[in-house]
């Protein structure tokens, strides 16, 4: 095996990690500022009585849903 035969395998099974590895990593959820920052300035006592519900489903639109107490 000659040496451009193993840059090329190396190309290849480096694509390969890290596409596995991207498959298999979580994603971490992001929330829109218009919701996040608003309840992040707020002083304890009053974000007490209000909840965040966030639902996805893969390949479905995010829903963030706000309900009060």
């Amino acid at each position: 095996m000659d040496w451009q035969q193993i840059v090329t395998l190396s190309i290849v099974g480096l694509t390969a990690a890290l596409f596995v590895r991207a498959r298999w990593r979580r994603r971490k959820a992001k929330l829109p500022c218009g919701t996040y920052c608003t309840f992040a300035n707020r002083s304890p006592g009053q974000a007490a009585g209000q909840s965040i519900i966030y639902h996805a489903r893969k390949g479905g639109r995010p829903e963030i849903i706000v309900k009060m107490r």
